[in-house]
């Protein structure tokens, strides 16, 4: 069970780091280009909570295939056990931030994960 104060919150990881991102996971299945591996400082990174490279290579990060992704990315998640995972770093670290390297901050999957862990969004 997580703690009353956990969260997780999203950042793209070409953001510096800072204190205040408690457990930083990178959320990507591909390693960010440019992007050193002591830049990054992680934690973890979580490949296996990523879309699916098919539906990865489906969505293509189109702004107009955005719902039909965020539809079928919730499906992979619910039966994901990489999601129990970052519940129980929010249990053991009281934040998590989510990485990604995606250029749109509202059209990508981290966001997607980020609404499925706090149990709220179209699908919820």
């Amino acid at each position: 069970m997580a703690k009353p104060d956990a969260s997780f919150a999203i950042k793209r990881i070409y953001e510096e780091p800072v204190d205040d991102d408690g457990c930083r996971v990178l959320v990507d299945r591909l390693w960010p280009r440019g992007v050193s591996k002591d830049r990054a400082r992680l934690e973890l990174w979580l490949k296996e909570v990523a879309p699916s490279p098919p539906l990865r290579q489906e969505f293509a990060h189109m702004q107009e295939r955005f719902e039909d992704f965020r539809a079928q990315y919730e499906d992979e998640l619910a039966g994901n056990p990489a999601v129990d995972q970052l519940r129980e770093l929010a249990a053991q670290h009281g934040k998590v931030t989510l990485l990604y390297a995606a250029r749109d901050p509202d059209v990508n999957h981290a966001r997607v994960l980020l609404e499925f862990l706090a149990g709220v969004g179209p699908g919820k």
